[in-house]
C-alpha cells in the first residue's frame, strides 16, 4: 500500500510534537506538507522530515499531495479548518478544543452531517493514554461498585495559551470535561466553576461536575502551578477506589531529602497516548474515516466548557445540555 500522506497545520510546540510522533512512531505514513504563519519555523520543522512548507492552510488542505490533515494551529482556527477538511473529503485529526464556543463547534457537526461522513477526530489524548484506559476499565468492570465521586487534578508549570478565565476552561479544563464522562460512560448535566482568585486572571479554578447518573466530580485546574506538570484522577466507588497518580520511576535521596523529579512537559507526560492516538487515526484515515473522539464529542465538551465559563462569570451552577445527537454519531 502507498503511505498515507499527511499535512500538518501549525508547527508550534504541539504541531512540532505531532510531526515528531508521526515521523518516528507511526508506520505507513509520510508527512508531505506543513504550514505555519511563521514560515521559517514551518520550513525548519518540515525539512527535518522531508516535508515542504505550504503557502497557506487552505493550500495544504487542497493539495493533491495530502491525503489527511492534522490541525495544531491556535484554538480559534480549529472549526473553520476542520470544515475545510470535511468539504475536501479528507480525514482530519484536530487538536482539542474543536472550537472555543459551542456554536462554532456545531458548525463542524453540520458540515459532517451534510457530507454524510465522520471525518473529524478530536485530540482528546487521554482517551488513548494507557493509564486512563486502565482506570476506565476498572470502572467499567464493576470492581469499584457504583462510582460516586471523581477527583481530578490538572496542573501545568506555566501555560502560554490558557491565559484568561475563559481560555483556561475552553483550552485546558476541556480535557477533564471530556475525560470524566468518558471514564464513567455517564454524561454531564451540570457544572459549577469557581476560583479563589477574585481579580485579574483567575487561576487556579475548581469545577464541580454533576453526571446524569448522580456522580459528583471535582476538577482542579492550575495552569501556572510553577513546580511542574501533573495530571491525576481518582474514582471513588461503593466497593473500592481506583487512582491514576502522576508518578516518576526514580526517587532520589540527596542532602537530607528524598524526592522525585516533576517534569514540566505535558506532551512528554502523555507521549504514549499521543503515539497511540495518531496511530489509530492514521489507520482509520487510510480507509477514509476516523477512529476516536468524534466531532460530536468535541461539541459536547464545548457545550460543557461554555457552561463552565458562564458559571465562573455569574457564580451559578449551569446546566449542560448538548441537545439531540444526530444519527451520524449514533
Amino acid at each position: 500500500m502507498n503511505p498515507l500522506r499527511i499535512g500538518v497545520i501549525g508547527t508550534g510546540a504541539m504541531g512540532a510534537a505531532h510531526v515528531k510522533f508521526l515521523h518516528e512512531g507511526v508506520p505507513g505514513v509520510v508527512i508531505t506538507e506543513v504550514y505555519d504563519r511563521d514560515t521559517a519555523r514551518a520550513t525548519q520543522i518540515g525539512t527535518a522530515v522531508g516535508a515542504v512548507p505550504a503557502e497557506s492552510a487552505d493550500a495544504l488542505i487542497g493539495s493533491a499531495d495530502v491525503d489527511a490533515v492534522v490541525i495544531a494551529s491556535p484554538d480559534p482556527t480549529h472549526a473553520d479548518l476542520s470544515i475545510a477538511c470535511v468539504e475536501a473529503g479528507k480525514p482530519v485529526m484536530c487538536e482539542k478544543p474543536l472550537a472555543p464556543t459551542a456554536k462554532e463547534a456545531y458548525r463542524v457537526i453540520e458540515a459532517e452531517t451534510s457530507a454524510g461522513r465522520r471525518l473529524v477526530q478530536v485530540g482528546f489524548v487521554r482517551r488513548f493514554d494507557p493509564g486512563f484506559r486502565a482506570l476506565r476499565a476498572a470502572v467499567s468492570d464493576g470492581s469499584l461498585g457504583s462510582p460516586r465521586i471523581v477527583h481530578a487534578v490538572h496542573r501545568n508549570a506555566r501555560n502560554a495559551t490558557s491565559t484568561d478565565d475563559a481560555a483556561l476552561v475552553t483550552g485546558s479544563m476541556v480535557h477533564e470535561l471530556d475525560t470524566v464522562p468518558w471514564l464513567l460512560d455517564d454524561p454531564l448535566v451540570a457544572v459549577r466553576v469557581e476560583s479563589p482568585v477574585t481579580e485579574g486572571f483567575r487561576d487556579p479554578q475548581l469545577a464541580t461536575l454533576w453526571t446524569r447518573g448522580g456522580v459528583l466530580a471535582t476538577v482542579e485546574v492550575f495552569v501556572n502551578a510553577g513546580y511542574g506538570y501533573e495530571v491525576a484522577c481518582e474514582v471513588v466507588g461503593t466497593a473500592a477506589t481506583a487512582s491514576l497518580a502522576a508518578s516518576s520511576p526514580v526517587t532520589v535521596r540527596r542532602a537530607g531529602t528524598r524526592g522525585r523529579h516533576v517534569g514540566s512537559d505535558g506532551v512528554a507526560a502523555f507521549s504514549d497516548g499521543y503515539r497511540l492516538e495518531l496511530a489509530a487515526w492514521a489507520v482509520a484515515a487510510t480507509g477514509g474515516t476516523i477512529e476516536g473522539p468524534t466531532a460530536w464529542d468535541g461539541y459536547v465538551a464545548a457545550v460543557a466548557a461554555e457552561a463552565g465559563v458562564a458559571s465562573l462569570r455569574e457564580g451559578t451552577r449551569e446546566s449542560v445540555d448538548p441537545g439531540t445527537r444526530p444519527e451520524l454519531y449514533a
